[in-house]
């Protein structure tokens, strides 16, 4: 089993590296059920993992011009300090047993697995949707996630901040953050065309540094509650990263759009395993 956790941890990077996202909704049940960690301690694991696999993925798109630095520092504040707080405080505080339904006792473990579940099949419905109004679309679709973007003379829309929305939605993103481990790429991304006016590939790009900045820095407030494995850590993102790159050369020649609407069943399906496993299996 930790042999495939090991693959799970190549997954994770292979689907950042092809389809620019999805790869954090996948590190928290692959360290729970493969790997065999507490739940508590796999969020504060995934933040890492997170963290600088996003940090790596933003990089291309940072080189290529396709991230907005005051976005993600307007955005990435309150959404940075919702998620070390959260880790902090906020969950070393939550009991380990919350309440009691019939035989059914909702631990912390268990509130946290069925958190992370319910996020995987709002994430997988974002990915499964298809908002494409015409053909023309269609046929850009894969370029506007592809990490491989060639650098054009094209001019990005300078953003336009509604702070109110984006102070709401970093708190409540940095919040979901610190909660499950996740980076909540599908929940930033429409808040930054939203409420910042970029275009999609500038998107993608910012999102990853904003998870990149939140996730390592959330990260720190768990090394005063938990002992951290780093061997471990170091191990499982070397490979994660490696999977970035095979993603990367592999997203020039497989459709992004089709991958990301089979990786979004794919999550769906998970999602409801965890459901059913947390509550009938456990």
């Amino acid at each position: 089993m930790e042999i495939l956790g090991y693959i799970g941890a190549l997954m994770i990077g292979l689907s950042l590296g092809l389809i620019g996202g999805g790869g954090s909704i996948l590190t928290v049940p692959v360290l729970v059920y493969l790997i065999g960690l507490n739940p508590v301690i796999s969020t504060a694991y995934s933040l890492f993992i997170v963290g600088l696999t996003s940090l790596v993925g933003s990089y291309k798109f940072y080189r290529n011009g396709l991230v907005s630095l005051k976005t993600a520092l307007v955005f990435g504040l309150p959404s940075i300090v919702a998620v070390y707080t959260t880790r902090r405080y906020l969950v070393p505080a939550i009991p380990d047993n919350l309440f009691t339904i019939g035989d059914l006792v909702v631990t912390k473990n268990l509130m946290v697995m069925l958190l992370f579940a319910a996020l995987m099949v709002f994430a997988s419905i974002s990915m499964i949707r298809k908002k494409k109004p015409n053909k023309a679309m269609d046929e850009n679709a894969d370029k506007e996630i592809n990490l491989n973007y060639k650098k054009s003379s094209e001019k990005h829309p300078e953003p336009k901040f509604n702070y109110g929305g984006i102070l709401a939605e970093g708190l409540v993103v940095g919040t979901l953050t610190g909660l499950v481990g996740a980076g909540g790429g599908f929940l930033i991304i429409p808040a930054l065309v939203l409420f910042s006016k970029l275009d999609m590939k500038m998107a993608v790009g910012t999102s990853l540094l904003i998870i990149a900045a939140k996730s390592l820095l959330g990260f720190i407030g768990d090394i005063y509650n938990y002992e951290i494995n780093w061997l471990f850590l170091a191990i499982f993102s070397v490979i994660s990263i490696a999977g970035i790159f095979v993603g990367t050369f592999l997203s020039t020649r497989i459709p992004a759009n089709k991958l990301q609407a089979s990786f979004g069943w794919f999550v769906l399906v998970m999602g409801l395993y965890i459901f059913a496993k947390e509550i009938f299996f456990s």
